[in-house]
């Protein structure tokens, strides 16, 4: 089903989806399209960016595009109309003029039990039952004054203007929350912000020009201001050089949320084991000649993956989730294997579906394809959705080896470090050696020390003789 509008016979909107389960925003990135050009049923108009991942989004009827109701950048919420396509080109009909909702508004309450929305993909989001509380009036010009230099002064900068007062009451300025967040970090009044955008609404770039010249505009305060406003104006003066705010959105929010709740709600242990991985070695040389693996990717962190399967497998208890809400321990009889991703959008862990049931051949093109997609910044919300455990392989940054956070909803995650030439003892002998340090952190709920350390145990025994893959197997 699609998320859209018909506000009359020739005019239509479409809708904001929820391009991921339970998503309630979605930045736009970029627009296909322009007003004016012809779209079809299908054609992706625009890209946008959400928590998990950017995303495609295809026109789901004809016609020629009216409208783009917001610009490149903007973060929108799931449910704005986006953009307004005329189906009828050529009638008299005259265009609706658009309503400046722009701030989401109280709906009227009602008996009829409510569903969830029609949207692109997934199930969309249930309507919320919140109420928004009243909204105050507005506060004394000299309270207002005083609150913006204090704010300007731990901002690091100096305080706006102080507002002359208005002849009369004046309702809250139009801007939606991010924006109002922002004003709020930079210490800028939203009642001095003069606004650009469309039906008077104040956007993120009328909040960075409010604050650039505050410094060089400062007006007279009230007397017990102007200490607090002289002191931020000598900040002010170096913190452009020395300070960069960057705002929290898209996969980074995502990340910060989900590193938070994981930290704070799954009670972690993390074990660690240095081992000879040698043998490990000459087994990747190998391969890398063997026909059976030609055009695919072999490296070391494909025989970790089968060595945490196989270990997996001794250890089936590690592979399971906790419910909190029905007090239950869920065991999974299948291996998700997510694989922590660096990208230019920040850390994303997409994970290879039922990677367990995999021959070494499959498991190596899943992993070269699940890099490739990553790194070109397609990675699907669905990729990412449901592992159990995850790989993250640290040592690709020359580091030895961290104590890993673990992805919300499962139950262990294993960090590999880098594997370096270093002095062994081997049969007796000190020699040089492949060697690498390995740590997994498992949830303490789920997964007792003995257990941990055997799934840990286990994945160092095959490495350091690669073939217990076999044996083991």
């Amino acid at each position: 089903m699609t998320t859209m509008t018909q506000t009359s016979a020739r005019f239509r909107e479409f809708k904001m989806p929820d391009v991921g389960e339970g998503l309630t925003e979605a930045e736009i990135l970029k627009w296909f399209v322009q007003p004016g050009d012809t779209v079809t049923d299908g054609q992706v108009v625009c890209e946008v960016e959400t928590a998990k991942a950017a995303v495609e989004l295809p026109i789901p009827f004809d016609g020629v595009v009216h409208e783009l109701r917001f610009s490149e950048g903007t973060t929108v919420d799931v449910g704005q109309v986006i953009i307004s396509v005329d189906v009828a080109p050529g009638s008299d009909e005259e265009a609706p003029v658009p309503a400046p909702a722009q701030e989401p508004v109280e709906a009227p309450v009602s008996d009829e039990p409510k569903g969830r929305t029609p949207v692109l993909v997934g199930y969309g989001v249930a309507e919320s039952s919140t109420k928004r509380r009243p909204r105050k009036g507005a506060a004394a010009p000299e309270a207002a004054a005083v609150a913006a230099a204090v704010q300007a002064e731990l901002n690091g900068h100096a305080a706006p203007a102080a507002p002359a007062a208005p002849e009369a009451p004046v309702g809250r300025p139009l801007a939606k929350p991010p924006v109002r967040k922002l004003a709020k970090d930079l210490g800028i009044d939203l009642a001095t912000v003069v606004p650009t955008g469309k039906d008077g609404i104040i956007t993120r770039e009328d909040v960075h020009a409010a604050a650039a010249p505050a410094a060089a505009a400062v007006a007279v305060a009230p007397e017990a201001v102007e200490p607090v406003a002289a002191a931020a104006e000598v900040v002010d003066s170096t913190a452009s050089a020395r300070e960069t705010r960057i705002p929290v959105k898209g996969v980074r929010k995502a990340i910060a949320q989900a590193m938070v709740g994981s930290a704070f709600t799954a009670p972690h242990v993390t074990e660690f084991v240095t081992v000879d991985v040698t043998r490990t070695m000459k087994l990747v040389a190998e391969l890398k000649e063997d026909k059976e693996m030609a055009g695919v990717r072999v490296n070391p962190l494909l025989i970790i993956a089968k060595a945490l399967l196989v270990a997996i497998k001794r250890n089936p208890e590690v592979n399971a989730a906790w419910d909190e809400a029905n007090q239950e321990i869920v065991q999974k009889h299948y291996v998700n294997l997510g694989i922590a991703a660096a990208t230019p959008r920040g850390l994303i862990v997409p994970n290879i579906k039922d990677a367990h049931d995999k021959t070494l051949p499959q498991l190596a093109a899943a992993l070269g394809e699940l890099v490739t997609t990553a790194r070109d910044g397609r990675t699907s919300p669905a990729a990412m959705a449901g592992g159990t455990v995850t790989i993250t392989n640290v040592g690709v940054f020359g580091v030895d080896t961290g104590t890993p956070i673990l992805n919300p909803g499962e139950s262990a995650i294993l960090a590999v470090g880098a594997i370096k030439l270093q002095p062994w003892v081997h049969k007796g002998k000190v020699k040089p050696r492949q060697v690498t340090t390995l740590a997994l952190s498992f949830d303490h709920r789920l997964v007792d020390g003995e257990l941990g350390s055997k799934v840990l145990a286990d994945v160092a025994a095959i490495l350091e003789q690669p073939k217990r893959l076999i044996t083991w197997a």
